[in-house]
């Protein structure tokens, strides 16, 4: 795979725990930080992901009206909870 290095400016503290981290699991800290980076993209993606097939849902229609929403969450708390709300 290739490979490229980037710089980045970050905080002593947080250097210093990479590099703890690094030493205890026998890693380098170039490998804790590319895994660190890895995950927040896939995050990220996912995040925007779930954002685009929510924004889908609206514009088809697929909501849940607020008041439903809010009268199942109150019937958490007593003797015959409701169903989850489903869309009209």
């Amino acid at each position: 795979m290739d490979t490229k290095v980037m710089t980045a400016e970050v905080s002593a503290e947080l250097a210093d725990r990479v590099d703890a981290f690094a030493e205890q699991m026998h890693l380098t800290s170039d490998s804790i930080v590319e895994q660190a980076l890895a995950a927040w993209i896939r995050r990220e993606d996912w995040k925007h992901q779930a954002t685009l097939e929510g924004l889908a849902d609206v514009d088809a229609g697929r909501v849940i009206d607020d008041a439903d929403v809010r009268a199942w969450i109150e019937s958490l708390d007593t003797d015959n909870p409701l169903p989850p709300p489903t869309p009209r």
